[in-house]
């Protein structure tokens, strides 16, 4: 099975550059796509004011985070949950930049841009030219967005890993995953010496009024060649 790491950041701005730093980082594992219940979250203090305009986005402010480890603190963790797999997340450079930023405070090795996995891009890949930010794709494949009132880390983490599933088709290896696992608890009933499944066959009259009813239907799309 293939492991990778979806997570996402919050900051108290948008430019590591200038001197924004992250307030928060979630991680949620995945094995092929799929997430496996495992999750890290971590608030962090900046140890400098967070702007109002950064507020209005993730609803924290300086003092919701004062005593909170800091970045060096908790970043064994955080590197111990992301082994060396790929990590995924929506406009992943965003997230590389600030962690790398971090990173690069403490003298420690930057994150290299090959483990990086852009869900943006296969986003724009497969819906060109319409609006692909993590709210419009959950909108767009029908996922609840009631308790994302601001920007949470870890409820962007379990949102996002539910987009990544559609863009990647991990839900249908998942249900093939569960069909094998139904198939193989059928096996085992009967091994276990129950009674085997018994399959119902309508009589003769029922298969008649559902052949009349079909006659009335126009041009049923399965009786297309």
């Amino acid at each position: 099975m293939s492991r990778s790491v979806l997570f996402d950041t919050e900051t108290t701005g948008l430019d590591p550059l200038t001197g924004d730093r992250l307030i928060e980082v979630a991680a949620l594992e995945l094995f092929n796509d799929l997430p496996t219940g495992q999750s890290f979250h971590r608030l962090i203090d900046p140890c400098r004011d967070v702007p109002e305009g950064a507020t209005r986005v993730h609803g924290m402010t300086a003092s919701d985070l004062r005593g909170k480890p800091q970045f060096f603190e908790i970043v064994d963790d955080l590197l111990a949950f992301f082994g060396d797999d790929p990590l995924v997340a929506h406009n992943a450079p965003f997230d590389f930049g600030f962690l790398n930023a971090e990173l690069a405070r403490i003298q420690r090795p930057a994150l290299r841009p090959d483990r990086m996995r852009d869900t943006l891009v296969l986003a724009k890949a497969r819906f060109p030219g319409m609006p692909n930010s993590l709210d419009a794709l959950c909108r767009r494949f029908a996922i609840d967005l009631s308790e994302r009132t601001t920007h949470n880390a870890l409820l962007d983490c379990r949102l996002l890993a539910e987009v990544y599933v559609e863009l990647t088709g991990g839900r249908q290896r998942g249900l093939s995953l569960a069909a094998e696992a139904a198939e193989r608890t059928v096996v085992s009933y009967q091994a276990a010496g129950s009674r085997a499944p018994r399959f119902i066959e309508p009589s003769e009259a029922e298969a008649a009024a559902h052949a009349a009813f079909i006659k009335r239907l126009a041009e049923p799309i399965w009786q297309k060649a």
